[in-house]
């Protein structure tokens, strides 16, 4: 995506399509602060309180809300109403005992499914990147832009693009999905977003991140997409709350 308008503000002719926005309704748009995910992929955490879960009618009502601390994302209090919410994410709603997930879904790119408490108690996280540390340790660089660090011996089975499952909000590590065939998967990214199955093939490619996946999704048809659009969700079944449509036939 390009340049969007100046460092602090947006306006809403210029936010990413899938934002629940009227464009003509108003000129300008609240744009999320820098922090775990990119613009692209990301919803300000007052336009969640306000269009999309409707604790709000107005900026000023969410706006109050969240810095009273009514909502944890990912475990945390957050009373910054820019912040980025993204893929993955967990969202407790403090008063009520409610809890979500961001997942992804045709159309709308992302949306939010209830989960519970004990599914709120952590997330599955992409490994983007792998990076040597000092005594021979390494950190693993995940998609919300967290960072874990882990022993050689358990690194050489984590590679990028796979997932782990990290508890939260303390990041430790409570299991490993490996990015390979037969594995379940999600969309994350392109034209086929929200589309789940498992993986047939995976091709080699001239970079990791661009090889080609061969996925069977739920109603038995087959179809391509990149490595860098896909995310792992399980083994046999998956580890994660979906939307209902999602969840079909073998998926269960």
């Amino acid at each position: 995506m390009g340049k969007m308008g100046s460092r602090r503000h947006l306006k809403r002719l210029a936010v990413p399509g899938f934002w629940p926005l009227l464009r003509k309704e108003a000129k300008w748009a609240v744009k999320p602060a820098p922090g775990p995910h990119p613009i692209s992929r990301a919803l300000p955490l007052l336009m969640i309180v306000r269009d999309i879960m409707g604790y709000a009618k107005t900026y000023r009502e969410a706006r109050r809300l969240i810095a009273e601390g009514h909502f944890k994302i990912d475990g945390r209090v957050r009373r910054d109403y820019k912040f980025p919410v993204g893929l993955m994410d967990t969202i407790e709603v403090v008063d009520t005992g409610e809890f979500f997930r961001v997942v992804p879904v045709p159309v709308k790119i992302m949306t939010l499914v209830p989960i519970s408490k004990d599914e709120a108690s952590f997330k599955l996280c992409r490994i983007e990147n792998k990076t040597t540390l000092r005594g021979g340790r390494f950190q693993l660089n995940l998609h919300d832009g967290k960072n874990v660090v882990v022993d050689p011996d358990e690194a050489k089975k984590l590679t990028t693009m796979s997932v782990v499952k990290v508890s939260i909000p303390d990041y430790k590590l409570l299991g490993h999905i490996p990015l390979d065939r037969g594995v379940l998967v999600a969309v994350i990214g392109g034209m086929n977003t929200g589309r789940v199955g498992r993986v047939v093939s995976i091709s080699e490619g001239m970079r990791h991140y661009r090889k080609l996946v061969l996925i069977e999704d739920i109603s038995g048809g087959n179809f391509y997409t990149s490595l860098d659009k896909v995310l792992a969700v399980g083994v046999e079944k998956p580890e994660i709350a979906l939307p209902v449509t999602m969840v079909l036939g073998g998926l269960k």
